[in-house]
């Protein structure tokens, strides 16, 4: 049986190339989303990967999916959580509940799918837990109170997580994205951008790729990717 990777957040940019990218590296792959009609095509796509239909939101329709996807294929050999909520406003414009809402996608959605897959990991001594970030977890700026507060806290629940699980075979790694991701809408907001501004969403699935495969003598946590150009 292939090994089985788990990728959250399955969209039309970074979420599909990170499915791609994982059975064109010999994987399985369970895709989690709520757009069924877009996990069925991928899926009918690409024979090794399957839909699971979810909103990582819904604590006990997460739970029960991963333990579908466990019956169905098995322990986990990687996830990536790629799931992301945002939300571009001050902190006097947020709807507090959007903020709770990200929290939720970006933070407690993590903290369920590592409790899930850590213990089967540490069972056979293997495993990688990657999660994609961007710059908003390392720094707030005035129209990401309802966006960055969540990212750093995913971040520092992602160190924690690294921590406790290293020493037990467990690698977790935080992927920092510092670029606008090349996807349609992206576009249509930077119309007079060239293509050099954008990152392409199959260079972060490499990399993630990369990451959940580091020899154990030396893994990363915190890696950063971005466009040549960027000003950082």
């Amino acid at each position: 049986m292939k090994p089985l990777a788990v990728v959250t957040g399955v969209g039309p940019g970074t979420g599909s190339s990170l499915v791609r990218r994982f059975v064109a590296g010999g994987y399985q792959v369970a895709m989690i989303a709520r757009d069924v009609a877009r996990l069925d095509a991928l899926a009918a796509e690409l024979p090794d990967a399957f839909a699971v239909p979810c909103d990582v939101t819904d604590t006990a329709a997460l739970l029960a999916a991963l333990e579908a996807i466990r019956q169905r294929a098995g322990a986990p050999e990687v996830v990536v959580h790629n799931a992301v909520g945002g939300a571009f406003a001050d902190f006097m414009e947020v709807a507090p509940k959007t903020l709770q809402l990200n929290f939720d996608v970006n933070v407690m959605a993590l903290l369920h799918l590592a409790r899930w897959a850590a213990p089967l990991m540490v069972e056979r001594g293997r495993g990688a837990i990657i999660v994609t970030g961007n710059t908003s977890a390392q720094r707030g700026r005035a129209k990401f109170a309802g966006f960055a507060p969540t990212k750093a806290a995913q971040r520092i629940l992602a160190e924690s997580i690294a921590r406790d699980l290293g020493p037990k075979g467990v690698h977790v790694a935080y992927l920092i994205v510092d670029a606008v991701i090349d996807v349609p809408w992206a576009r249509a907001l930077y119309t007079t951008a060239e293509d050099d501004f954008f990152i392409k969403p199959s260079a972060i699935a490499d990399e993630v790729y990369h990451l959940a495969h580091q020899d154990r003598s030396a893994w990363s946590f915190l890696a950063e990717v971005r466009p040549y150009r960027e000003n950082w």
